[in-house]
């Protein structure tokens, strides 16, 4: 059988050096995982982005140093929001349209998922302030904080192998967050699947039962592809994404999309 090919977009248009490290380890974790990374670039004409991700199984929206423009979802940035970068953010628009009407698989990572969240009508905390977690703890720690997943989500079914369940139902998993920003109100048909207990910051999305799309839509704020060796769940998450690209089939003509 042939490898999935999964489209990852180059993560900035501005810093050559944040896009050499970063897209190296999110294609590394595809490829250990099974798939083939293809990388779309930004400034292509969008004919040429279309041709290039028709080919995929897959898309994977990277992490970013910008900040999605907050003029999409209705706000005016403030002082602590980062500049938009609008090429990056016309290419994510691109694979998350062709994705939904498709019915492919969908992993986001931090900026990503926030692209995606806003794509589908949600809003953005544009700078977390008041909380003592650590959610900008970047590559310095390996774990910043825990999340607490529901039982009966996509993302927990993935990590239940080697948690055990709080009081409350939930799963506990340790994550390397690197994000200023998260998600307010969570877009249409997507469901919030983590958030940080000490403060109610949501770290994770996916899609609802009557969710639109693919059956495979998940956004996670912190970075699993940088703790691919050490982390079960982080490799769990790239392993399932990719075995979702290689079972997928096109959604028929008549199902409605977004």
């Amino acid at each position: 059988m042939s490898r999935p090919r999964i489209a990852i977009p180059v993560p900035t248009s501005t810093d050559a050096e944040y896009n050499d490290q970063g897209w190296k380890q999110y294609a590394s974790a595809v490829e250990r995982s099974g798939g083939e990374a293809v990388e779309i670039p930004l400034g292509d004409p969008p004919a040429a982005t279309a041709k290039l991700i028709a080919g995929c199984q897959g898309i994977l929206l990277p992490g970013s140093g910008a900040d999605v423009n907050p003029q999409k979802y209705g706000q005016e940035p403030i002082a602590e929001c980062a500049p938009a970068d609008p090429a990056r953010e016309n290419v994510d628009e691109l694979l998350l349209q062709d994705a939904h009407n498709m019915g492919k698989p969908i992993l986001t990572i931090c900026f990503g998922t926030q692209t995606l969240n806003v794509w589908r009508g949600g809003t953005l905390v544009q700078h977390l302030t008041g909380t003592a977690v650590n959610h900008r703890a970047g590559r310095k720690l390996p774990v910043a904080h825990t999340v607490a997943v529901p039982q009966d989500s996509l993302l927990g079914e993935m990590i239940a192998f080697d948690a055990t369940p709080e009081s409350d139902g939930s799963i506990r998993l340790p994550v390397n967050s690197s994000h200023h920003q998260a998600i307010a109100t969570a877009g249409d048909g997507l469901r919030v699947t983590a958030r940080t207990p000490e403060d109610g910051v949501i770290e994770a999305i996916e899609n609802a039962p009557d969710g639109v799309g693919g059956r495979f839509v998940l956004g996670i704020q912190w970075h699993p592809e940088r703790t691919f060796d050490e982390s079960a769940a982080s490799r769990a998450i790239f392993t399932r994404f990719i075995a979702e690209a290689a079972a997928w089939v096109p959604l028929p003509p008549s199902t409605p999309v977004v």
